[in-house]
């Protein structure tokens, strides 16, 4: 490992962080996830219950192949090139939402160019992942990793508040955009496409692959059968590693459930106004970034599994709140699922960090890849409890809004990745 690492390589490496962020925050959770299960589209219970199928399709796409892809960037080295053209691959398909009308014949167009962004965003997540080694060392990838997240975190808070400020909130917005036909968002999509092309220059300026002066050429099969002997390996000499990615498994879709459905549910179950689920995303994502800065520093003094213990207990707590109270009104929503916020970021840096301590030279891409594969393969998990739950709530209350119901499906899942969570050791494991 690197002894010293120069400030403006962690600068640059965390830059990724925030010019892929609007993917996460303006498209997946707080713009067009509300827009294209609005009732242009169709039925809420109807055009929530897509979302989520498209979700989960999403995520079993990336459990088939992230480990594969995260392996042969290790066998040659070409990390930071993988990462380059899935990130402009990225920009392109959120530009491409410019295309998607307010009209339901055009809801699976949105939700089919939602997921393969999705799925081509985890899979650049898996080498980006991979090169936190080249920027920390064991003495501070809690910091670094807690700096990455949250600096995302506030790029995607100054993304919304420009597209809000510029696009979407004005009668008239910048270069005569109104609302008309739904322009507004959808130039906001094209907005996003720029900013992740421009923002991640920095990364791809600074970091370098390393290529191996002799690669193998490796048949997708044998790259599976390579895949399945790491893993019968890491069961050999490591068991607890492979006991935090089934506990991460779980509590990582958990995560991605709170992110992918909370705006959704601010809209269909406590009435939020399009502006008002843009002001609540902006404060939360300051709330987030700095939680997750700040709990990077936790990170490093008290260990990962602590952070990400003392997170998921409180966000079980709080989706437990939120589903109790949801008839008391949008205070509950801004009062529970703000607090939220602060614990759904440190966990998932803690649990990078976590996995980045252990992995060894030459193997990052392939193991951040498996982590990735054994998150997708619980995929659908939130996606099938939230819409489940949905389906289940309105079996027993006969009401036909009964989104609300979505959040206890999702809680579920966190309570059950902070169970197995428990049992993992967080010292005296390594993997060969």
């Amino acid at each position: 490992m690197i002894a010293r690492i120069p400030r403006r390589k962690v600068w640059a490496w965390a830059m990724w962080d925030w010019g892929t962020q609007p993917l996460n925050t303006v498209v997946i959770t707080f713009v067009f996830s509300v827009y294209i299960t609005g009732s242009a589209f169709g039925e809420t219970n109807a055009t929530s219950f897509a979302l989520s199928m498209s979700t989960l399709a999403a995520g079993l796409a990336v459990a088939l192949i992230a480990p594969v892809l995260g392996q042969n960037s290790d066998r040659t080295g070409r990390t930071v090139r993988n990462l380059r053209w899935q990130t402009w691959a990225v920009a392109g398909l959120v530009a491409a939402l410019y295309f998607v009308r307010p009209d339901p014949a055009f809801l699976w167009l949105g939700l089919g160019i939602l997921a393969v962004a999705s799925l081509v965003g985890e899979i650049a997540n898996v080498n980006y992942y991979a090169l936190i080694d080249e920027v920390s060392t064991a003495a501070n990838v809690g910091r670094v990793s807690g700096f990455g997240w949250g600096l995302g975190y506030l790029g995607g808070i100054v993304a919304l508040l420009m597209l809000n400020f510029g696009f979407i909130a004005p009668e008239v917005g910048l270069f005569g955009v109104t609302n008309t036909d739904a322009i507004d968002i959808r130039a906001s999509m094209l907005a996003c496409g720029v900013w992740i092309l421009v923002f991640t220059v920095p990364t791809f300026a600074a970091l370098r692959d390393r290529p191996r002066a002799s690669v193998e050429r490796v048949s997708v099969r044998e790259s599976y059968r390579l895949l399945g002997r790491s893993i019968a390996n890491l069961w050999r000499t490591s068991r607890h590693t492979v006991y935090f990615l089934a506990a991460s498994a779980l509590f990582r879709d958990g995560l991605a459930g709170v992110f992918a459905f909370g705006a959704v549910l601010a809209a269909g179950t406590f009435g939020f106004s399009p502006g008002s689920v843009i002001v609540f995303g902006a404060v939360a994502n300051v709330i987030a970034g700095v939680s997750t800065i700040a709990f990077g520093y936790l990170d490093d003094w008290i260990g990962p599994k602590k952070v990400i213990l003392i997170s998921l207990s409180a966000l079980v707590a709080l989706g437990m709140g939120v589903f109790a109270l949801h008839d008391r009104g949008q205070i509950v929503f801004w009062t529970f699922g703000m607090a939220m916020t602060a614990f759904v970021g440190p966990a998932q840096s803690a649990s990078r960090s976590f996995l980045a301590r252990i992995i060894p030279e030459g193997k990052a891409g392939e193991i951040f890849g498996l982590y990735a594969t054994t998150g997708r393969a619980v995929s659908f998990l939130s996606p099938a409890m939230f819409g489940g739950f949905i389906l289940l709530g309105a079996r027993v209350t006969g009401q036909d809004n009964t989104q609300y119901w979505g959040i206890l499906g999702i809680s579920i899942v966190l309570l059950a990745g902070f169970l197995v969570m428990l049992g993992v050791r967080e010292d005296g494991h390594s993997v060969e």
